[in-house]
């Protein structure tokens, strides 16, 4: 596994070791101690989500609140995505910025958001399988969102010309801050 820092120093970028040949190929997609070990990360895994989403979808900027903040481990399966993970640590030297990776079935790389990021991302292919691995579990209570475009953040999202397909809550999220 390769781990590599992003411009945010706890986002990290996660590449497995892929052994591949004319019969397809092999990876470890998760290893609890080499993962720990590469990114400093305790928390445990405690929830999986798979999520289906067709071109143009953009899901997020989602969080959680304390004490059910969640950190994710996000892969993609099947198709294309570009994901987002916004600093939203008011104490932190990078509060409000983010930064955005492509993740792909080819490229298989992971990423890694801690507690107190938001997240988000767009579908570039015809459809994208996405999971998620999550450090607490799904709380309505805390859940929150970020609108997307907000325009302090100026999140770079690759549209392309098309117009986002968002849900009713992601619509209406709030300006951050």
């Amino acid at each position: 596994m390769k781990a590599t820092p992003t411009k945010i120093p706890d986002v990290w970028i996660i590449e497995p070791r892929v052994f591949g040949d004319e019969r397809g190929f092999f990876f470890e997609s998760f290893n609890e101690q080499a993962f720990n070990a590469a990114t400093g990360n305790t928390l445990p895994f405690v929830q999986d989500n798979h999520s289906k989403s067709v071109k143009g979808v953009l899901r997020g900027l989602h969080y959680q609140l304390p004490p059910k903040a969640q950190g994710k481990l996000v892969r993609v399966v099947q198709g294309e995505v570009f994901d987002v993970a916004v600093d939203i640590r008011k104490d932190s030297p990078t509060y409000g910025q983010w930064v955005g990776e492509i993740l792909s079935a080819d490229n298989k790389k992971q990423l890694w958001i801690p507690p107190g990021f938001a997240h988000g991302f767009l579908t570039l292919s015809d459809t994208a399988e996405f999971l998620y691995k999550t450090s607490d579990t799904w709380s309505p209570e805390q859940e929150r969102a970020i609108i997307w475009n907000d325009e302090t953040l100026k999140i770079e999202w690759p549209l392309n010309g098309i117009e986002p397909q968002l849900a009713a809550k992601d619509k209406n999220a709030p300006l951050f801050g």
